[in-house]
């Protein structure tokens, strides 16, 4: 690969027209109503809809089973273009898509019948559901109990921090078997958010992302049949571990996505607008500053890119992972300000992406692991790699 080329250069021709149609879907359908759903608090399940109808709700589900059929650099790409638009918004959809590829690749027959072509179709909403009010990155801490019972499975608990919690019909929940063991017990199941036993929790009222429908949700007496189990206890940690380099890569494109359009929306107010006789950027310190601002975005992305590469070529991707997520989001908290800042008090209209974005930067920050734990995985592996 070339280190300075896109890797669009790196796409079949039916993925880089998909990637495309995200691009136009996300300025034409996600980008005029964002700041409305932001206003309003609202998971815009239609949009979801019409994004199906553009294949973006499955994305990596194979063609023969009705999806696109696309790799991860795809992906990637689709989430920073979805990200200019508004990050909550790309990271419902995608989290969506994720559960309609795993049932894909990994569901059982019945599974697959039953859950994935709503999914696909964008009439239901997936999430995965790990966190707890009192687990979160220490995941074998969860509480939530599942007890076998004849035919079945009785499961208890509450958990929190759930992207698409407000919406989500199709949940890959994860619960312990055994109420005092660690990892080892833990097991993943498919559930339904509409049987009995569910009950799904305010959404969160957080300082942005919206779109994200960030909650939780509590189960109580929530039975399930024996073909709901997706992960027997001896996978369950293991297969909830292995995506979160792609959950972190695609989280750095999201970065990415946000500082390139408020880059392009600053330079476009300093061509057009004129102060002590010359346009903005005809003045050295606005100039320099959006240079820094670019500079950090293109180093940014080649951490993003290289991360995608090693995902889709099925290498070890851990270290690169870490550092793209580290790099963006740290680059996107302090930069998206600065390009706030170059357009004087007009940034701070409601029309311009500066407030959600810089506000998507905090919650990126959180995700798929803090930017603390990106620093506890790339100490952990410095000597192997740098020694």
């Amino acid at each position: 690969m070339d280190p300075f080329a896109s890797p669009i250069e790196l796409l079949r021709p039916d993925e880089r027209a998909l990637v495309e149609a995200a691009r136009r879907f996300g300025r034409e359908q996600v980008a005029p109503a964002a700041a409305q759903w932001e206003r309003t608090r609202e998971v815009p399940r239609d949009a979801i809809r019409a994004a199906a109808r553009h294949g973006l709700t499955a994305i990596e589900v194979p063609k023969a089973q009705g999806g696109q059929g696309a790799g991860f650099i795809a992906k990637t790409l689709i989430a920073e273009t979805l990200a200019r638009a508004c990050m909550g918004f790309a990271f419902s959809l995608v989290n969506t898509q994720n559960v309609a590829a795993r049932i894909a690749a990994q569901g059982s027959a019945a599974q697959i019948e039953r859950h994935l072509a709503a999914l696909i179709a964008g009439e239901r909403m997936g999430g995965t559901s790990l966190t707890e009010p009192g687990a979160g990155s220490d995941f074998p801490a969860i509480a939530t109990l599942a007890r076998k019972v004849p035919g079945g499975w009785v499961i208890d608990g509450e958990k929190a921090w759930l992207t698409n919690a407000a919406t989500a019909e199709t949940i890959i929940l994860y619960a312990k078997t055994a109420p005092d063991a660690g990892a080892e017990a833990i097991a993943g199941f498919l559930i339904d958010a509409r049987a009995p036993g569910f009950e799904r929790l305010p959404a969160y009222g957080l300082m942005g992302g919206h779109a994200i429908g960030a909650g939780g949700f509590r189960l109580s007496g929530f039975r399930v049949d024996d073909d709901a189990l997706f992960y027997p206890p001896d996978q369950a940690f293991r297969r909830a571990l292995a995506g979160i380099n792609g959950a972190r890569t695609y989280v750095a494109a999201m970065c990415c996505g946000m500082v390139a359009e408020a880059l392009r929306v600053a330079l476009d107010y300093g061509a057009r607008r004129r102060a002590f006789g010359r346009r903005l950027l005809d003045h050295q310190g606005l100039r320099w500053s959006l240079a820094d601002v670019a500079a950090e975005l293109e180093a940014a992305r080649l951490l993003t890119w290289r991360a995608a590469v090693l995902i889709e070529r099925g290498e070890d991707a851990v270290l690169a992972a870490a550092l793209a997520k580290k790099f963006a989001v740290e680059m996107a908290q302090r930069r998206l300000g600065q390009c706030m800042q170059a357009m004087g008090a007009e940034g701070l209209r409601e029309e311009h992406p500066f407030g959600r974005h810089i506000a998507c930067a905090r919650i990126a920050g959180y995700v798929d692991g803090t930017t603390e734990m990106q620093n506890e995985r790339i100490g952990a592996l410095l000597e192997r790699n740098y020694l």
